[in-house]
């Protein structure tokens, strides 16, 4: 019987941002092969300059996390306040602006093992709500992956994109208490 490698999960800091980014392109690279191009496009993430921005803001905010394998980044968690173009919440929160991890290693439970994480932060601050918001077009996959990992879907929304087909999305929420 073989055994399941260890995941570990350490906080992440402003040294981790092209790890971030990796993440973020191997992710990218993963959803074209499949034709899947609605969720972040076809342009990788470190040859954006707004994404290489916001991966280094992700990376010094305080709030990222990292999964290794190894001590090689496998999977990346940022929380914090919730994104602007969702409906905000009617009580304290805390809300998981990204999460992404290494599609090689798929089936090691590593998005699970880093939303596990979110709420025990979320328990440690004393919040009872973590909220999330992910793609919800093609087959809502990824909306499913959420409620499977506990969460409820509740409010659908649009960002509207000039020049680029309206992204729908889907906020999920976990009750914590």
């Amino acid at each position: 019987m073989t055994d399941k490698p260890t995941i570990a999960l350490r906080p992440g800091g402003p040294a981790d941002a092209p790890a971030v980014l990796r993440l973020l392109d191997d992710a990218t690279t993963w959803l074209v092969a499949r034709g899947r191009t609605g969720q972040w496009g076809t342009e990788l993430a470190s040859t954006n300059p707004r994404r290489v921005a916001q991966a280094d803001e992700y990376a010094a905010g305080g709030g990222l996390w990292l999964a290794e394998l190894d001590g090689r980044p496998v999977g990346a968690l940022v929380v914090g306040p919730a994104m602007a173009y969702v409906p905000p919440a009617s009580e304290p929160e805390l809300y998981v602006n990204l999460l992404v991890s290494d599609r090689a290693h798929a089936g090691l439970g590593i998005g699970a093992r880093l939303l596990a994480q979110a709420a025990e932060l979320a328990r440690e601050r004393g919040v009872g709500l973590l909220r999330v918001d992910c793609y919800a077009g093609d087959d809502r996959a990824l909306v499913r992956f959420y409620e499977r990992c506990g969460f409820t879907a509740t409010d659908p929304f649009t960002v509207e994109r000039p020049g680029h087909e309206p992204w729908p999305g889907q906020v999920l929420a976990r009750r914590l208490d």
